[in-house]
């Protein structure tokens, strides 16, 4: 079996590569691609892939974009961080995916799956534009208000006023840009999807920064970046070299 992983995080598709032949040892992971763009081309081109690992953000966009660049004719396996609002999508359209971290005997039955039911079976027109229209509507819609405690009191704390959400000690903090701090009872992924992507970016797995907070961009080692922001961070904000290009994007558009 050829197989394709779609996947910006180096450690990640190492990982994916590693289960898969640990699985399998005749799989040929023909290419990792970390982009919408080097997507777009590879199935622009002829190949002979028969499954396809992707995941959904990648270094510069949603790898569901992919869709509407190119036609994929052969199944796909969507692997991603635990996101209500995916796997809603993933289920309604009948489309499979694995949570990461990727359990080995999960992966080893999507494989089997592939094997006995999809083998030459890609996404049909319906799954498409269901999936599609699933991801449009949602991003129209962002939240404006979070609701927070403060001492014996439920306030409402406006989205535009948050300077960047941070995981401290395993609780999930919004920093304004006065300097408050309040705690968010959700999850820092579930955050993301609700929030306008134009102000607002995941610069790795510890931070979401508001586009207006950010002070300067600093060059770190092998092609990464530290994100200064205001208010400071006691926690250095380190982008992968991965994600540098889309954050750099970001910043400029």
């Amino acid at each position: 079996m050829k197989a394709l992983i779609i996947e910006d995080e180096l450690a990640a598709s190492e990982n994916l590569t590693y289960l898969l032949h640990a699985i399998e040892p005749n799989i040929e992971v023909v290419a990792v691609l970390d982009s919408v763009k080097s997507s777009v081309d590879f199935f622009s081109k002829p190949h002979d892939t028969e499954l396809v690992f992707m995941d959904i953000h990648l270094a510069d966009g949603i790898s569901f974009e992919i869709f509407e660049q190119a036609r994929i004719d052969i199944p796909v396996v969507f692997t991603t961080a635990y996101n209500q609002y995916a796997l809603k999508a993933f289920k309604f359209n009948s489309i499979d995916y694995l949570l990461k971290p990727i359990d080995k005997d999960e992966l080893a039955d999507a494989l089997q799956q592939f094997e006995v039911q999809n083998k030459g079976r890609g996404f049909d027109d319906r799954q498409v534009k269901g999936l599609l229209e699933l991801i449009h509507s949602k991003r129209k819609n962002y939240k404006t208000t979070f609701l927070v405690s403060h001492r014996d009191e439920l306030i409402p704390l406006k989205t535009e006023s948050i300077a960047y959400f941070k995981i401290d000690t395993g609780v999930v903090k919004a920093v304004t840009s006065d300097n408050k701090m309040f705690s968010i009872n959700d999850k820092l992924e579930d955050i993301e999807e609700e929030l306008d992507p134009q102000l607002f970016l995941r610069a790795n797995r510890q931070f979401i920064i508001n586009k207006d907070s950010v002070v300067n961009l600093k060059t770190y080692f092998n092609g990464k970046l530290i994100v200064e922001v205001k208010p400071g961070s006691d926690q250095r904000i380190v982008v992968s070299k991965a994600k540098a290009a889309e954050v750099k994007d970001w910043l400029g558009s």
